[in-house]
This record gives structure tokens, sequence and C-alpha cells, in this order.
């Protein structure tokens, strides 16, 4: 990782603040080129303009999506903080997408605030953000102020200060008329939503209860190299620090919870966890596994469970008990199915995660399009914070509201004293007794 280092040291509110100054003090001069697309998609022929931040394996997925998906976009700009990532996007987008592909050499951005010069060009439509989710809140805010529509990966907070973040963006970019889409695919898999229409319905009665759990056999963890600050290793493997990630019930598992919030119409009373750390490598804050009882409204209980251990089975799904039978939804391709209190199957549909993937990237510039742009933040940020909810519950060992934690917790993980340079205290984990409920 290269970095200047007479770039400015950026605490989270100054972060936020200075960026949103720049971008905004642009828009307000008029040289945000804003996509309003009054014409219906059919007819409207100019091209939107994408800028992406986060040029690693989920900002190249991401970027890949919307251009197989979409006629008349181009990639025009790429942001990391590693410079050797962009050329390697650049290219290999631009070998699977001839045509859609123009990343000037001057419009390839590194560095920490490489994501501003991005926020800054009035020709740049749509903004993709696949940075590691601790910066997720500020850049997001700063986008909405630059007046972009934004494209945001999950999770899109990791502390209840993020998710304060986020609602405001969300009611900002709706004054704006700008789009807000989230990589929540789940909501546009098409036998989720058609599984989750049968529950809305009643065709097996009453929710009572539910099971979720996304459990796998581990992740990656990459090594320090010589030459990188505390920060910039952190950053480098940001799933293991939970300022940066969240942990795996942020980071991953979100799409479980977020699965279950749209189900129970919204998040959770309260939380109450446990869970714990056998097999991370020496250095990691993560747990290796956390077990959370969520009560949603109506008294229902949700028993949730991620973890990532190595040669334990695999299990990814949403088992809900209704009154008149069961419903499960697997993820990935493994699809859904409703049965009756006997066990007789009354409907199942296969899925597709890659067409989802898709999917969520033809909503975002088709609203932009047609003028009706999608703004869905404060639903992902919700789940987003119910994951949060349910870590700060197993970590401390108390059982936790979901009013304390949106509206009392003082919890922001980003440090104060940011720098890319800098040293960070060594890693520790969380301990429940210890780790205390703020």
């Amino acid at each position: 990782m290269s970095q200047d280092s007479n770039e400015p040291q950026l605490p989270r509110r100054k972060f936020l603040k200075s960026g949103s100054a720049l971008s905004a003090g642009a828009a307000a001069l008029g040289t945000t080129r804003v996509l309003r697309g009054a014409e219906p998609q059919e007819n409207n022929s100019e091209t939107v303009r994408i800028g992406l931040v986060g040029a690693g394996g989920r900002g190249s997925g991401a970027v890949n999506d919307s251009l197989t998906i979409n006629e008349n976009v181009e990639l025009t700009a790429i942001a990391d903080l590693e410079p050797v990532k962009l050329e390697a996007l650049r290219k290999s987008a631009g070998s699977r997408h001839e045509g859609k592909v123009k990343v000037a050499n001057e419009k390839l951005y590194s560095g920490i605030d490489a994501y501003r010069r991005i926020l800054d060009d009035p020709d740049i439509d749509v903004v993709m953000f696949a940075t590691p989710p601790g910066f997720r809140p500020q850049y997001i805010a700063e986008a909405v102020d630059a007046g972009k529509h934004v494209f945001a990966e999950k999770p899109t907070c990791v502390d209840p200060a993020g998710y304060k973040i986020c609602l405001s963006a969300h009611e900002q970019a709706e004054k704006n008329g700008t789009a807000i889409v989230t990589g929540t695919q789940y909501r546009r898999q098409t036998n989720y939503k058609e599984a989750i229409k049968r529950l809305s319905e009643g065709e097996i009665g009453d929710i009572i209860a539910a099971t979720m759990r996304y459990c796998s056999t581990g992740i990656w963890f990459r090594n320090r190299k010589e030459e990188m600050s505390d920060t910039e290793y952190q950053i480098f493997n940001w799933m293991h620090f939970i300022w940066l990630s969240g942990d795996q019930i942020a980071e991953q598992a979100v799409h479980n919870i977020d699965t279950m919030n749209w189900i129970m119409g919204g998040p959770p009373e309260s939380a109450y966890g446990s869970g714990g750390r056998f097999t991370r490598p020496e250095g990691s804050e993560m747990w290796d596994n956390v077990e959370v009882d969520y009560v949603y409204p109506g008294n229902r209980l949700v028993s949730f469970m991620c973890r990532q251990i190595p040669g334990t089975q695999s299990d990814n799904s949403n088992t809900i008990y209704c009154t008149g039978g069961r419903c499960t939804i697997y993820g990935g391709n493994r699809g859904a199915s409703l049965v009756d209190r006997d066990g007789k199957e009354i409907w199942s549909m296969k899925g597709n995660i890659g067409d989802a993937y898709k999917q969520e990237h033809k909503d975002l510039i088709d609203s932009v399009r047609a003028n009706k742009p999608i703004v869905e933040l404060k639903k992902t940020a919700e789940s987003s914070m119910t994951a949060v909810l349910g870590r700060m519950a197993a970590y401390t060992g108390k059982n936790v509201e979901w009013d304390f934690a949106t509206n009392e917790s003082t919890l922001d993980l980003f440090p104060k004293d940011f720098d890319i340079k800098g040293a960070r205290p060594e890693p520790e984990f969380a301990i429940p007794g210890k780790t205390k409920l703020v």
C-alpha cells in the first residue's frame, strides 16, 4: 500500500464534514451532474456514468453485475487505497465489457481520500461503495451531500453512531431525489420474494417463531507486510477488526437478519446472546460463533446462529414456524418451500442468486432513468443495526433493548485519532462480563 504521508489525518466527524464540504460545495455551484432521466427507460439513451470506490472482489463483482445487466452505462472512475488494484480492475472489467469501461489514467485514484475525487467529479452519476464496512456510513453521507446516486454494499453500519449517520443520509437522499440501493440481493431474489409474499398473506397461518443460521467453515486472514503501519494493516486485513467489519454477524450474516426483519416487518425489540472463539488466528478480534435470541413485536422469538469454524457443517437457512405449517428459505440457489403441519409440501421454488445480484443494479439504474429513485438505506441500516444489537448482547452478556442501542448507546468504533500511517492499540477480543455495554 503506498500512501502520501502529507495526506490529512481524518477523524470520523472531520472525515465526514470535510469531505461533505468539498462535494456539497461543488453541488452548490451547479457542477455536479445528476441524471434525472425524465424519459421512460426505453427512450432514455443518456449514458449513466459509474464511479467505483473499493476495487477488491466485491467491488469488481458489483461493477460486473451492473455492466452486464444495464445498457448505456459506463465505468469511468475507480478509487482504492491500493494502487495495484486499480489497473487490475480496469483491465479485467474492460476485457469482459467492451465499450463500457472508459476509465482514463487520470481517473484511477489511490489513497485514503481517493473517494473524494469521485464525489467531486461532475460527470459521475452513480457511485458504488465496496470498501470495508467501517467507512461506509460517512462515505454514503458524503455521496448524498454531493448529489450522487449510490450503490452501497452491506452492512451499511457497524455501530450505533454509523446507524444514525445512515438514517440522516436516507432522509437527505429523499429530499435530494437521489437513489440509494444496497447489496441486500435476497430482497430481489424471486423465491425469497414469493415465499415472503405467501407468509404475509397467511398461507400457513400466523408467524410464531423462527430460526436463522449462517454457519460456514472459515474465512480468509491476511498476514502483515513489512512496510505497513498498524492502520494500513488493519484495513488490509479488515475482516478481523471489529471497527472495520463488525464481526461475522454484521459483515456476513446480516443477509439472514435482513431477511428476518423483512418477514417480521421491522427490527426486533431486544436481543440476548452468547458465543466465543476457539480457532481464530492470533491478532484477530473476531469470535468464531455468535448465538442470539431476538424478540420481535408480538412476542415472536427468532433464534439466530452464525459461525465460521473449520471442519464444521455449513448451513445458510431461515426457517419460519407458523400456526399452520413451516416455511424454509435457503441462501444461495437452494430455494424455498412451504409445508403444512403434517410436513406435506404446499409450494416450492428454486433460487438464482446470480440473477438477484444483477437485479439490484438494474433496479437502481431503472429508478434513476425513470426519475423514481429507490431509497432503501433505512431498511438496510436497520438490519445492520440489528446485527450490531446482537453483537452488543453477545459481547457483553447483557440483554440489550433496541431502544437503548439506537437512542442511548454511545458506541462509536471508528478511531477518533484515525491516521493511515499511525499506530493502533493491540487487538483484543470481547469477553462477556468484562466488555462493557456503552
